[in-house]
């Protein structure tokens, strides 16, 4: 198995961390590995800010209350980002449609693509860190926090440091669960009765729930509106 593998094989979160600081060439270092992930069309569709300061970061916490956020020597975080777009179709046209499904997905995409590299790239210089989608929920807020302009929505975060924690890594689903040959195959509730029984016996006294609870927390109620409010009036939505 080659390193890269190994290192993509042994991720887990981290959400605790040591009280060191990150250098700002490693911080260059991990989003420029990020930045070299594939982009639609090399339109590269987001754009990254980078929170040192404990003063945002604080601020970012009382939004979204994750300790991580606080402990963390730098928080990411990436944003789906059409402004450039508006701008260079200005140069050529008034038309401007950002709006709808395929255009965001663009952008997410190329925003997720940028973020996992950059969380490989950090793991590589012996840092950890987890991602924070729960960014989403707090959209307006974080926009106004971050001065986002029109055309721009948070996507998630990434908070980094040091580690001062480390857990066995997760086990997934297993691969004939996930990976098809040929064409999809729909399988029953077994492998999802299945799947909580190892998701229980990795998690032991810390479960609070099964998967397919935390399943039906995520997908049994409506969505949450934060993001397609803040969608409308970043006027994407």
């Amino acid at each position: 198995m080659s390193e890269t593998i190994d290192l993509m094989k042994r991720h887990t979160s981290v959400r605790r961390f040591k009280d060191e600081p990150i250098p700002e060439a490693d911080v260059r270092s991990m989003i420029d590995a990020g930045r070299a992930a594939s982009s639609w069309k090399n339109f590269q569709s987001y754009s990254v800010i980078v929170v040192r300061s404990q003063e945002k970061k604080e601020a970012l916490f009382q939004l979204v209350p994750q300790e991580a956020i606080r402990q963390a020597s730098v928080f990411l975080l990436f944003v789906g980002d059409l402004n450039r777009a508006h701008k260079g179709v200005e140069l050529h046209t008034d038309a401007f449609y950002p709006q709808g499904t395929e255009n965001l997905l663009i952008s997410s995409v190329d925003a997720a693509l940028a973020g996992q590299n950059t969380l490989l790239a950090a793991e590589s210089l012996g840092y950890g860190g987890v991602i924070i989608g729960l960014v989403r929920y707090a959209s307006k807020e974080i926009a106004q926090l971050f001065r986002l302009p029109d055309y721009t929505y948070p996507v998630f975060g990434i908070a980094l440091g040091k580690p001062a924690q480390q857990h066995a890594v997760k086990p997934r689903l297993p691969y004939e669960a996930v990976v098809f040959e040929e064409e999809y195959r729909e399988q029953n509730a077994a492998v999802i009765e299945t799947y909580d029984r190892v998701q229980a016996d990795y998690a032991g006294e810390r479960a609070k729930e099964s998967w397919s609870q935390r399943l039906a927390a995520q997908f049994g109620q409506e969505p949450h509106p934060a993001s397609q409010e803040n969608l409308k009036d970043k006027k994407l939505g």
